[in-house]
């Protein structure tokens, strides 16, 4: 019965795709800070009524969700690790943002297009996450100590993340670009929304084609880094899926709301290397010495806290630092 369950998320999730795009954002237009803000905290509210939800479907085994035995579920837990799972991938998208900033500039993508690179971005996105979560899931159950293996990757991920800068990064260098290419001529401009024109009355890819094969690519990276992370946290398939859904589908209004703001944020980025890490460490310890999920919530919203917290003061130091007059020096003769 837990088809229909899935059946009815999926229907949801398409529903509120539409009407995004098909509704509501039908006319191109630039998003402003405030509009961005709106829609973020739409889709934050949207995760936390669904982990109401899932509280009452774990808590009475609802369409038989969460009664498998031997992997029994309470609503409590099911809903701890919903919202864990949740805070872990987006925290970790906004890593994702910085980058998708950088090819967008790259790219000279214009504002007013920005949000139908990210609706088509999200979109695959979500295709390629369902089916490396069924993997996921698949190797877990058939291969158990591969949990090793994912924490050794998330490990490994956090200290690249500490040492790789994203500020010289070189989309243009990306292969799928040679690849695209080979297959249609490219069109040196844009041609409004569109991501295919014509050129000497031959189908071509536009640049924002481009930028949206960039994109994809990018997303596809980092989805290999944060899908190990919410099997630290729960390996219920629904719960991975669901939670890590309704953190894209956020995605997008979060990047408009923040992509202007994140250098203000410059210990954001170190704070996740080490929220990897921790949990990373976590999936190593799994079978012998088990984290409680509560307390793994505590701790990356810690983390999460010290990295905010110090970009603002920071920021506001580098702010009082510039508006001070700099004192004339006494010169002695």
């Amino acid at each position: 019965m837990t088809i229909w369950l899935w059946g009815g998320f999926v229907v949801f999730v398409l529903a509120m795709l539409a009407l995004d795009l098909g509704v509501l954002n039908r006319k191109a237009h630039v998003f402003t800070i405030r509009e961005a803000l709106y829609w973020t905290a739409l889709w934050v509210g949207l995760a936390v009524a669904f982990n109401v939800a899932i509280y009452f479907l774990y808590e009475h085994h609802w369409l038989g969700i969460g009664s498998t035995i031997g992997h029994e579920l309470d609503g409590r837990t099911a809903a701890l690790q919903f919202f864990t799972g949740y805070v872990i991938e987006k925290s970790l998208s906004l890593d994702n943002i910085f980058v998708i900033a950088m090819i967008f500039s790259y790219f000279s993508v214009p504002a007013i297009y920005q949000h139908r690179v990210l609706f088509w971005g999200i979109i695959g996105a979500l295709i390629m996450r369902g089916l490396m979560i069924l993997a996921g899931v698949a190797l877990i159950e058939r291969f158990d100590w591969i949990v090793y293996v994912f924490g050794a990757l998330l490990i490994m991920t956090a200290v690249k993340m500490l040492i790789v800068r994203h500020d010289n990064l070189d989309p243009g260098k990306n292969p799928l670009i040679r690849l695209a290419k080979k297959f249609y001529p490219l069109s040196e401009t844009y041609d409004g929304p569109r991501f295919f024109t014509r050129v000497d009355g031959k189908r071509a890819i536009t640049q924002l084609f481009l930028a949206l094969l960039i994109v994809e690519s990018t997303d596809l990276l980092f989805a290999v880094d944060s899908i190990p992370a919410i099997f630290a946290v729960t390996r219920d398939p629904f719960i991975v899926f669901t939670s890590n859904v309704f953190a894209i589908l956020g995605l997008r209004s979060l990047y408009f709301a923040l992509a202007g703001m994140m250098n203000r944020f410059r210990y954001i980025k170190t704070s996740l290397v080490f929220v990897l890490a921790f949990v990373g460490v976590k999936m190593i310890l799994v079978h012998n010495h088990p984290i409680p999920t509560f307390v793994s919530l505590t701790m990356i919203l810690g983390i999460l806290s010290v990295g905010i917290i110090a970009s603002i003061v920071g920021a506001k130091r580098d702010t009082a630092a510039l508006e001070s007059p700099i004192a004339p020096r006494n010169i002695e003769n």
